[in-house]
Order: C-alpha cells, then sequence, then structure tokens
C-alpha cells in the first residue's frame, strides 16, 4: 500500500468562507477524522471553525450535493459512507468526460490555448519539486479547467464541472500519497504532448488513464486512512 504523507485538517484560508468550509470538512470526513453516522452540529462546526452559522450551513448544503453529508428532516446533518461502488461510478463518467474534452481540445483549442496550456503545465513542474501538495492541487484543477474550455462546448463544459465539484474532495486527497505529484505531473505530459501534435485519439486515450489512476489513488487515500481510524 502506498505511503499516506501528511492530512491538513485546518481551515485552509483561500476562497470565500463557505468554500473554506467545503474544503475544511470534505477533507475530515475523506481522512476519517469524521466518521459515517458522525453529526454535524452546525453550532458547533460554527465555533469549531470561528464562523457564523449561515456559512456552515451552506457548506453543509454543498457537501450533501457532493454525497458527503445527508440531512433528514428536522434532524442534524450527518456523514455518510460513500461506497467504494459509487466512487467507481463517478470517476468512471468523470474518465470518460474528461476524455472527451482532450480530444475536442486537442481537435480545437487555438495556437495561443495550446501555447498557455503547455506553459502551466511546465511552470508547475517547480511545485513538484518542492512537494507543495496545497498549490499542486490549485495548479490541477487549473490545468484541468483548460482542457474543458479548450474543447469549446458549453454544454460538455458545464456537465464535466459539475461532475468535477462532486469529486473535488477526493482528486485532492491523491495528493497526499508519497510520490503522486510526480506521477500525476508525468500523466499530463502525455496529455498535453498529444494536445500539441493535436492527436485527438492520443489526448482522449491519455486522459482517460490519467483519471482512471486518479480513482485508483484516491480510493487507496480513503482506504488507508479509514484503516488507520
Amino acid at each position: 500500500m502506498e505511503k499516506v504523507i501528511g492530512i491538513v485538517r485546518e481551515l485552509v484560508r483561500t476562497g470565500d468562507t463557505v468554500e473554506q468550509l467545503v474544503r475544511a470538512i470534505s477533507d475530515l470526513i475523506i481522512s476519517g477524522d469524521l466518521q459515517p453516522g458522525a453529526k454535524l452540529d452546525e453550532g458547533g462546526l460554527a465555533s469549531r471553525f470561528q464562523v457564523s452559522r449561515t456559512p456552515v450551513r451552506e457548506a453543509l448544503r454543498q457537501l450533501c450535493a457532493m454525497g458527503l453529508v445527508e440531512r433528514p428532516p428536522n434532524r442534524s446533518a450527518i456523514v455518510t459512507n460513500v461506497s467504494d461502488d459509487f466512487l467507481s461510478s463517478m470517476f468512471e463518467a468523470m474518465a470518460e468526460l474528461e476524455a472527451i474534452c482532450a480530444r475536442l481540445s486537442a481537435e480545437r483549442m487555438t495556437t495561443q490555448e495550446r501555447e498557455e496550456l503547455e506553459s502551466l503545465h511546465r511552470e508547475s513542474f517547480d511545485i513538484v519539486k518542492t512537494g507543495a501538495s496545497e498549490d499542486y492541487a490549485a495548479f490541477n484543477t487549473e490545468f484541468h479547467n483548460r482542457l474543458y474550455s479548450g474543447a469549446h462546448n458549453a454544454h460538455i463544459q458545464e456537465t464535466v464541472l459539475q461532475t468535477r465539484a462532486r469529486l473535488a474532495p477526493f482528486r485532492r486527497a491523491q495528493f497526499r500519497l508519497e510520490g503522486r505529484l510526480q506521477h500525476s505531473w508525468d500523466e499530463h505530459e502525455g496529455i498535453v504532448r498529444a494536445i500539441l501534435n493535436r492527436d485527438g485519439a492520443a489526448a482522449s486515450c491519455a486522459a482517460y488513464s490519467h483519471v482512471s489512476i486518479v480513482g485508483d489513488a484516491s480510493r487507496t487515500f480513503a482506504s488507508s486512512t479509514a484503516t488507520r481510524n
């Protein structure tokens, strides 16, 4: 089993307050600090993160949409049990969607878009060398956003962004596995090379393989934290 490196539990001060809370609470759930069935009291969370109840309430609503939390009528929200089958089906759908985006990007990206994607990818190697997982996670989001916009299809972009939002905590968790940043960069290299060569089939294959590996890494992290907890 791959080694799991440090787990971030504090509130990361990026984005607005609701985004910070969604990120912090989802990290606690995925790391196993909040177990399935645990009650998520609005007042307790507000006190823990030193915010008002309003952003906590909205954060819980978003976490419900992600499938990490459920809120029975007239009861406190509770952490759900995210099954391996659920994750597998979500990552399978994500792999198919990203493969489509990569193929269309290879076929439709402008010269400027290709150059910007390559530049972004090359610059990210400095992050890999420092091992800054939070910085790389931010880069990773931007990298994939370029693939979605480069497909030049608004309907596909909307669908893939919605699917990605549900998987965001799990995709972010992969970067806590030792060596994952380098592997991710190498996988991106294959996608970028195919897009620069305008090879839609190769780009599609590389993107599908990448997201499938991401799914495996995310499940490895989830299972390893469950075992430790």
